[in-house]
C-alpha cells in the first residue's frame, strides 16, 4: 500500500461545496488558481456515461500501464491538459480530489489500481497538492448529490414529425428515414451524430444549440447554410470509397468547432456507416481507445450503427497508427506520422488477427459477405 500511504479521504459534502464554489470561477476541470482539481480515474466509458461536474478524466488504459511498469507521468495521464498540468507543478491547486466507482477508503485500494498510479504520479511531479480519495466514489457522490453530476444527455423533448405535418425538406436523394426518426444523439458534450433527416429539421439542431455540421456525403443537401457552419466530406458508402483519407481533415474541423465553445452535428443519409466512421475515428485519436471501445461506445448511444466492411478495415488500419504513434511518444523516440490524407502506410512484419466482437455490426455490401469470417491483420500495439 506504499502508493496510497498517507492518502486521506474527502467526503461528497464537502466536495460538493468546493465544486459549487470552483463553477463561479471556473477554470480547467473546474478549479481556478489556488482551488480544486477533480480527476476522474474511471474508464472512458465510464467517464462518458455520467461523471462530477468539472472533473477530468485522466488517460490511464491498459496501453499506459503496461509501458508505465507503476510509474506513470503527467504527460501520460494528462496528454491533452498542458494548463492542469502547469497548475499542479507551480501548486496552484489547493487540493486534488481522485475518484473510482466506489471505492470507500484509501486503505481498500488495490497498488496496482488507476487511483493509485495517479496518486504516485501526483505525488512527484506536483509534491504541493493536497490529494484526497473522494469516499464511497463517483457511486456515493451521484447518489447524494445528482445535480452536481454531468450524465449523457437525450432529445427526448423533441418528438418526430408526425404523418400529418407537411415534409417540405427541399430534398430527394437524402429522403426521411423511416427507421430513424428520433433525434440525434451526444457522443461528446460538442459533438453529435445524426442522419440527413436530423441534418433538416432545424428545431432539433436549435435545441441542441448545433452551430456546425459535417457532412459526411456527396448527395445530402446542406438545409440552413446561412445559419451554421458547413463541411462536406464527399464520400459514398461503398467498399471502395477511401474515407480514411478524411480522417484527420474531419477531427480537426471538429476540434475547431470545439475550441469556438460550438457543437458539430456529423451526419451522412442515414446515419449509420459514413458518419458513425468519422465518430469512431475521432474517439480512438482524441480518447487514445481502441475500435473495440469506441465502437461499443457510440452504439450504446446509436445502436444502428453498422459502418460497412471497407471502412471497419480502415478503422482497424487507424487504430494500429493511433496506438502505435501513443506508444512512440510515451516512450520519448521519433514516432511515425499518421496517415497523410490520400496516402497509406503499413508497419511491416508485425501482425496478429483481429476478430470483430459479437456487438459490433459491419454493414457489408453482398461482395464482401463471404470475407465476413476472414481474418484481418493488424499492426499490434506497443
Amino acid at each position: 500500500m506504499v502508493a496510497t500511504e498517507g492518502l486521506r479521504e474527502m467526503e461528497g459534502s464537502a466536495l460538493r461545496r468546493l465544486v459549487g464554489r470552483d463553477e463561479a470561477s471556473p477554470g480547467p476541470g473546474g478549479g481556478g488558481p489556488g482551488r480544486c482539481l477533480v480527476l476522474d480515474c474511471r474508464p472512458f466509458l465510464a467517464h462518458s456515461a455520467g461523471h462530477i461536474r468539472g472533473a477530468l478524466n485522466v488517460r490511464c488504459n491498459t496501453i499506459v500501464r503496461r509501458r508505465a511498469k507503476g510509474a506513470v507521468s503527467l504527460e501520460q495521464i494528462l496528454p491533452a491538459e498542458g494548463e492542469v498540468r502547469a497548475r499542479l507543478r507551480a501548486g496552484l491547486y489547493a487540493a486534488v480530489v481522485v475518484y473510482d466507482e466506489r471505492s470507500p477508503r484509501a486503505e481498500a485500494l488495490r497498488d496496482d489500481s488507476t487511483v493509485a498510479l495517479v496518486v504516485r504520479a501526483l505525488r512527484r511531479d506536483s509534491a504541493r497538492a493536497d490529494i484526497r480519495l473522494l469516499a464511497g466514489g463517483y457511486e456515493r457522490f451521484a447518489s447524494e448529490y445528482p445535480e452536481f453530476c454531468a450524465k449523457t444527455k437525450t432529445l427526448s423533448s423533441i418528438s418526430p414529425l408526425s404523418s400529418a405535418e407537411p415534409l417540405d425538406l427541399g430534398f430527394s436523394s437524402c429522403g426521411t428515414p423511416l427507421h430513424d426518426q428520433g433525434g440525434p444523439v451526444e457522443i461528446l458534450p460538442f459533438l453529435y451524430l445524426g442522419s440527413a433527416y436530423h441534418a433538416a429539421r432545424r428545431d432539433m439542431l436549435d435545441a441542441l444549440g448545433i452551430t456546425a455540421l459535417l457532412n459526411v456525403s456527396s448527395d445530402c443537401p446542406n438545409h440552413f447554410e446561412g445559419h451554421y457552419q458547413y463541411k462536406c466530406i464527399p464520400v459514398e458508402d461503398n467498399h471502395k470509397a477511401d474515407i480514411s483519407s478524411w480522417f484527420m481533415e474531419a477531427i480537426e474541423y471538429i476540434d475547431s468547432v470545439k475550441e469556438c465553445c460550438g457543437r458539430v452535428l456529423v451526419h451522412c443519409q442515414a446515419g449509420i456507416s459514413r458518419s458513425a466512421t468519422i465518430c469512431l475515428a475521432y474517439l480512438m485519436m482524441k480518447k487514445r481507445v481502441r475500435l473495440e471501445e469506441a465502437f461499443e461506445f457510440v452504439k450504446q448511444r446509436r445502436s444502428i450503427i453498422s459502418p460497412n466492411f471497407s471502412f471497419m478495415g480502415q478503422l482497424l488500419q487507424f487504430e494500429s497508427q493511433v496506438l502505435a504513434t501513443s506508444c512512440a511518444v510515451e516512450a520519448a523516440s521519433p514516432s511515425g506520422t499518421l496517415r497523410e490524407r490520400g496516402k497509406a502506410t503499413s508497419t511491416p512484419n508485425s501482425q496478429f488477427v483481429f476478430s470483430f466482437p459479437v456487438s459490433v455490426g459491419v454493414h457489408a455490401t453482398p461482395s464482401s459477405l463471404p470475407y465476413l469470417h476472414s481474418p484481418i491483420t493488424m499492426s499490434p500495439s506497443c
